[in-house]
């Protein structure tokens, strides 16, 4: 009854030292993590839905089903797991006894006598006991260590998803532009050809002729480098799927289709569905109990052993068969003479763990500042839809009337070059504004922890 007590009192001892205090996960974010212009009402997510609920086009459902098997990245993730996992069990495997068989066997002789035979075959075993916390400190920070590496693999998984979705509507945007510059050399020809006409009629002269061509060949230039563009996109695609480069089915950018509701729920889901913020809060889990086993490296370790096996070395003596021989021994350490050194060690440890407070502490605000900056893209894009829609029909119609003017002589080729290079900037324009809008929308679904398993 007494050790018992003696056990309870220790231990309630070395609790309050810190040595078995349990890591307590975070439970609050920063005041206005999102901005104080972000008006949160409930916990509805725009994060929480399914990657495929949100990437209806069946090609790039396809592209990112494929990545997920073969992206390299993300199979060096599942690896890394494989090995937190093994580290985890071989800490959960340090609180048994550690067994081996140790057979040994002399022949000796001594001045040309009869050769003697001796031998050994025992089993030695070796238990280190737990009380001061060492190796349950060591299996926390395992168990931590397997965490952060799902963590990670989830973050891989989340990042492939949204590299994947961001490159092929980078590809639409670009095909689309790529249509409207063909589209423009093709009236430009028409343009072209129409002042070549004046010219031999003598309403137009040399200059205005040779201006019209320049803003040709302008645009034919353009169709050139989208086309580079678009073939360098297609291979850093073909990266993502861990494949040879090659050309991609696709669809059309005006046919993609996302939900209207983008809400970005409360901050504190931030800390269950970022994966990059969970494994910042691993590393500051793992730093705690590492402060924890430096502290436990005050106190001593205790370590029990022995061995059983059969011998016929007998002291003095050989006897033949061998006898059964069994030993215990408890031995207890504790360190004197390299204190400073252990101290230093925990100092580090501390450090080590006030600098992984500090960077999970940032992680929570990159992920607000990202929200914040995906969601104002996202608005921003779609105010401007509108506008570029009203900008594009005043210059068609400006086009149209300026065309007129110059056939009857009284506008100049300058006021037509004018209308068409700022229609087809517009254009271009308009199109890029619409890839900026589905961009700033993976970004918010990405920042919000989207694509999780």
């Amino acid at each position: 009854m007494k050790k018992i007590i003696v056990l309870t009192t220790a231990t309630a001892l070395l609790s309050s030292c810190g040595i078995y205090t349990k890591y307590q996960p975070a439970t609050t974010t920063p005041d206005n993590l999102y901005g104080e212009e972000v008006v949160v009402n409930d916990t509805t997510n725009f994060g929480n839905i399914n990657w495929r609920e949100l990437f209806t086009d069946p090609q790039l459902q396809t592209l990112i089903e494929q990545g997920l098997q073969n992206n390299t990245d993300l199979s060096s993730a599942q690896l890394r797991v494989e090995e937190a996992e093994a580290s985890l069990l071989s800490a959960k495997l340090a609180f048994l006894p550690s067994l081996a068989l140790t057979p040994q066997g002399t022949v000796s002789s001594f001045d040309g006598g009869k050769a003697t035979q001796t031998y050994t075959l025992p089993v030695t075993a070796s238990w280190e006991l737990d009380i001061f916390g060492r190796l349950r400190n060591a299996k926390q920070q395992a168990k931590a260590l397997y965490a952060q590496s799902k963590d990670y693999q989830q973050a891989i998984r989340t990042q492939l998803i949204a590299g994947i979705a961001n490159t092929y509507y980078t590809l639409l945007m670009l095909d689309e532009q790529l249509l409207i510059s063909q589209q423009t050399e093709e009236s430009w020809k028409e343009a072209v050809a129409s002042t070549r006409a004046l010219m031999d009629a003598g309403l137009a002269n040399e200059a205005a002729t040779s201006q019209m061509e320049a803003a040709y060949y302008s645009v034919q230039t353009s169709i050139v480098d989208l086309k580079e563009q678009i073939n360098q996109v297609e291979n850093s695609l073909s990266l993502l799927l861990a494949e040879t480069p090659r050309r991609y089915e696709r669809g059309k950018l005006a046919e993609q289709q996302f939900p209207e509701d983008i809400a970005v729920g409360i901050p504190m889901q931030l800390l269950a569905n970022r994966p990059d913020v969970r494994s910042a809060e691993r590393s500051l889990e793992q730093a705690f109990y590492a402060t924890n086993q430096a502290r436990a490296a005050f106190y001593p370790s205790i370590v029990l052993s022995g061995s059983a096996g059969w011998t016929n070395s007998a002291g003095g003596m050989i006897v033949n068969p061998g006898k059964f021989l069994a030993s215990a021994v408890g031995s207890l350490t504790q360190p004197l003479f390299n204190k400073g050194q252990i101290t230093a060690q925990y100092r580090i440890a501390k450090a080590q763990q006030e600098e992984a407070s500090l960077a999970f502490q940032q992680a929570l605000l990159n992920a607000g500042s990202e929200v914040n900056d995906a969601l104002v893209a996202c608005q921003s894009s779609k105010a401007k839809t509108a506008l570029y829609e009203k900008q594009i029909t005043s210059l068609e119609k400006a086009l149209e009337s300026t065309s007129l003017l110059m056939e009857y002589g009284t506008n100049t080729y300058l006021e037509v070059l004018t209308a068409r290079q700022s229609l087809l900037s517009a254009q271009l324009s308009q199109t890029a504004n619409r890839f900026t809008e589905i961009q700033s929308m993976i970004n918010l679904y990405h920042a919000l922890g989207g694509g999780r398993e």
